[in-house]
């Protein structure tokens, strides 16, 4: 396949869905492309089977798109366990929610659960996804972010009015959820199960800009330039089986050699998740098909 690169300007483009977005994503998460999904869903194939994103994150495409026979998947065990809990235990979820509270001292009490492994064990999967919503809704500026050990080190965000329950919407997502495969492990188990026409939407961690970034802010896993090669073996065996892909990256040379005999598209994200100001904005990223 010929190499196309395309730069894509957000304020061109519209979406080609009529659908209505009922659903939104439930955690605010890092490398989130809710900015991005117009973008997206106009460089999504125009019809295909089956929808699996292995990397799912936040699920900005997922919860846009509704796809009615779709497969998702993460390696972070808290992410997976919270759409588990949503799709299988939404009213007690929302329950639970009513009990935090929006204080400096409760905040921190919540968090030093993962410290103490004994407290943690002890938790159910009810528990641990209400965790992880008021968590991500108090801390500061919606991050989730793990240190070595896999412990939650966001300080507390000192919001006036944190929305850490949005009943209308944990509703719709558990019902988006419930006709949906959710699995937690390395990104390749999708291989085995991919056939002819169907769509899969990769996010990885992206390759980093400079020396001092890192894979490993927000789950406990390396994802080097070896692994960056693992998922474009996949994407290879993708194209070879009759099935679609999208990819999104960060705009380096890596990338662009990596994937240089697909179609490369390059798109302008806003990075305000980013704890340190000078790395927010409009940066460049690639997102790349194997389709036209």
């Amino acid at each position: 396949m010929r190499k196309k690169q395309k730069i894509m300007n957000s304020t061109q483009l519209s979406t080609t869905s009529n659908k209505p977005k009922i659903c939104k994503p439930i955690l605010k998460w890092a490398g989130g492309k809710r900015q991005l999904l117009n973008e997206l869903i106009t460089l999504m194939p125009k019809q295909y089977n089956r929808y699996f994103e292995p990397f799912v994150g936040g699920g900005a495409l997922f919860f846009a798109i509704q796809p009615k026979h779709a497969f998702i998947n993460d390696y972070n065990q808290e992410l997976i366990n919270l759409y588990e809990v949503v799709r299988d235990q939404c009213q007690e979820l929302i329950d639970g929610l009513k009990e935090h509270k929006n204080e400096e001292e409760y905040y921190y009490k919540i968090r030093s659960l993962d410290r103490d492994k004994k407290k943690w064990d002890s938790l159910s999967p009810l528990q641990r996804a209400s965790r992880l919503i008021y968590l991500n809704k108090t801390g500061y500026n919606g991050l989730y972010r793990v240190n070595s050990k896999g412990e939650n080190n966001v300080p507390f965000g000192r919001y006036k009015k944190p929305k850490f329950i949005d009943i209308d919407n944990l509703w719709a997502c558990s019902q988006l959820l419930k006709d949906t495969r959710i699995s937690c492990g390395d990104f390749s188990k999708i291989r085995p199960k991919i056939q002819k026409g169907d769509f899969i939407y990769f996010d990885p961690p992206y390759v980093p800009l400079n020396k001092t970034s890192s894979f490993t802010s927000y789950v406990n896993q390396d994802f080097d330039k070896n692994m960056q090669c693992k998922l474009k073996k996949l994407c290879d065996d993708i194209d070879k089986n009759g099935a679609f892909f999208m990819l999104s990256n960060s705009y380096t040379d890596f990338v662009l050699d990596l994937y240089q005999h697909y179609n490369i598209h390059i798109v302008k994200a806003t990075r305000s998740i980013n704890s340190n100001a000078s790395q927010r904005g409009k940066i460049a990223e690639v997102v790349v098909t194997n389709y036209t």
